[in-house]
């Protein structure tokens, strides 16, 4: 159809932009006979700013409106709702939203929506959810449709599938939490995806924040409307104010509505519940735990540096409690005169001043010139960023202002790298002698260097999972997996691009790749470290002497009592 080109268009693009990409698909299998006694119960985060409501609080504010669109030299008009309460770029419609449900408004009362498909033997019960706004981590529209749905198979086990963003889960059903028949979802602040456990959403690009520390809606707290009655249901429009064409690439048109919505390929609708639903990954137990480790990775990771710090100090008090520390306790402040051991100690602080610097800096980039009608780009923009201080982050090419976040992969290397380096410190306390310190310092600048060599590996790896060599030619089925080909085949540095990648549009995308300055600044810093080990090692010197226990001294040999032979032979 002509409304979901744009859609279709701004799915593939992104998908070139990004070469490693983990999209989480979950799935519940459920038994239910009306859509009453199913109905989901809803968990929010504690700073979500829109509930479900009823699409008339949306239809009483909007203005129709279309905009024109030239693709291959066909010109398509696109239709879409525009809220006249606000636009994407305040907090207008957020606002007055906030301010109705303080009052008590009945127009924002809550409301779901419901369809029950009961095609290809199976029994579908779909439960869709409307929000008057999208405010997301990386994204933000007018209007949002959201869905989950319940499948009852004539024969086998139930499941269910919720909506995420352009993708969704699956589970069995006996995996789903509920209570009785009610199954729970966990929807995620501002951009509304569904999850099935209040610790989900760190996994893939989208950040999504859940949890289910805000509102909870139960079933008797909102209406339960049957889709198939309502008289909008077949407009094929946008939900959502549309300024430009370069809305639809970074997330800023709103959804189509229920009837029209599809997966990222375009191809497959949500409305039918099959082929959608079918399509997506199955989640289990390991991929909770999973999910559950890394929702609270900081608070185990501060739990197990708090614990390994006492251990630390426990074992440099046993160490250290009977010859004493030295006189400057940590040994990398011997430095005292042109000397071997005085050279390491300093070249070991700036080993670390120059890693610590790098943890700001990019470690790897993947930039992307676009020269292609409809959506040029002025030069090389990065597209995926990974530092230190960020983690992994992915970027749109703005035709306008550079570029636009559209996900992230959070891991905090640079707080692992600093408990590293204070961990280091800690282990040179008490030390004397200059050989055991140049160990240490060998160890972690060993590390350092490490880091990257694993990421290099890693890219290296990607290539052979997927079964690809070096192409030069490659056609736009899988131009993808070629460039993640030349990416793994030259992990270091490189060049690559295509002619006519999008069937839609003509020209070409160029990707340029490499390590960043934030990568060779650890490994200059772990290079400085191992030369600091070296000389340290080289100097053999010590720092100071250890103090001798003292040892309390027996008695006198005169006043021991006489050897038994002395008594037995005694003369009277």
């Amino acid at each position: 159809m002509i409304n979901n080109r744009g859609f279709l268009f701004r799915r593939r693009l992104m998908t070139l932009f990004i070469f490693i990409v983990v999209f989480c698909f979950f799935g519940i299998s459920v038994s239910a006979s009306t859509a009453d006694d199913y109905a989901p119960i809803l968990y929010f985060e504690g700073e979500e700013t829109c509930y479900p409501v009823a699409v008339d609080y949306f239809l009483d504010n909007k203005d129709n409106k279309n905009i024109s669109i030239t693709l291959k030299d066909e010109t398509d008009l696109i239709d879409f709702y525009d809220n006249t309460l606000g636009t994407i770029k305040d907090e207008g419609i957020i606002s007055d939203y906030q301010n109705k449900l303080k009052n008590n408004d009945p127009s924002i009362y809550p409301t779901v929506y419901y369809q029950i498909n009961t095609s290809s033997g199976n029994t579908y019960i779909q439960y869709w959810m409307f929000y008057a706004f999208n405010k997301g981590e990386h994204n933000q529209h007018e209007g949002d449709w959201e869905m989950v749905q319940i499948v009852i198979p004539n024969a086998g086990e139930k499941w269910v599938a919720y909506s995420q963003h352009y993708s969704g889960q699956k589970a069995t059903w006996d995996l789903v939490e509920k209570d009785g028949t009610n199954f729970k979802v966990y929807v995620a602040r501002g951009s509304h995806a569904n999850y099935l456990r209040s610790y989900s959403g760190k996994l893939g690009i989208s950040s999504d924040v859940v949890g289910e520390n805000g509102k909870i809606i139960m079933p008797s707290d909102y209406n339960l409307v049957e889709l198939n009655s309502q008289d909008w249901l077949d407009f094929d429009g946008y939900w959502g104010e549309v300024n430009s064409v370069e809305d639809f690439f970074m997330g800023q048109a709103g959804p189509q509505g229920p009837m029209f919505r599809t997966d990222i390929s375009g191809s497959t609708k949500m409305w039918d519940g099959i082929s959608w639903g079918s399509n997506l990954m199955d989640a289990n137990d390991n991929f909770f735990l999973i999910e559950w480790f890394l929702y609270n990775f900081m608070a185990i990771l501060i739990l197990l540096v708090v614990i390994s710090v006492g251990i630390t100090f426990f074992k440099i008090y046993r160490r250290n409690k009977k010859h004493g520390l030295g006189p400057r306790i940590v040994s990398m402040l011997y430095i005292d005169g042109l000397n071997l051991h005085t050279i390491g100690n300093i070249l070991c602080f700036v080993g670390i001043i120059i890693a610590l610097i790098g943890l700001f800096g990019n470690w790897y980039t993947v930039s992307a010139d676009i020269n292609m009608d409809l959506y040029p780009t002025s030069g090389l923009t990065d597209i995926i960023k990974l530092n230190g201080i960020n983690g992994a982050q992915i970027f749109m090419p703005s035709l306008y202002d550079g570029s636009i976040p559209m996900g992230s992969v959070a891991f905090p290397f640079a707080f692992v790298i600093l408990i590293g380096f204070i961990f280091m410190i800690l282990a040179t306390i008490g030390i004397n002698k200059s050989r055991k310190l140049g160990l240490k310092y060998i160890f972690k600048g060993i590390r350092l260097i490490l880091m990257i060599v694993s990421l290099i590996v890693g890219l290296m790896l990607i290539g052979n999972l997927t079964g690809l060599g070096s192409q030069n030619e490659l056609s736009s089925n899988n131009f993808v997996m070629g460039l993640i080909s030349e990416i793994s085949s030259s992990p270091m540095g490189g060049t690559y691009s295509s002619q006519n990648v999008i069937s839609e549009l003509s020209g070409e995308i160029s990707f340029q790749w490499g390590l960043g300055d934030g990568a060779m600044l650890l490994i200059y810093g772990g290079i400085i470290l191992l030369i600091a080990g070296v000389l340290e090692i080289i100097a053999k010197k010590e720092f100071f002497k250890p103090k001798t226990p003292y040892k309390k001294e027996k008695s006198k040999k005169e006043s021991a009592p006489p050897p038994i032979e002395e008594l037995t032979n005694e003369k009277p």
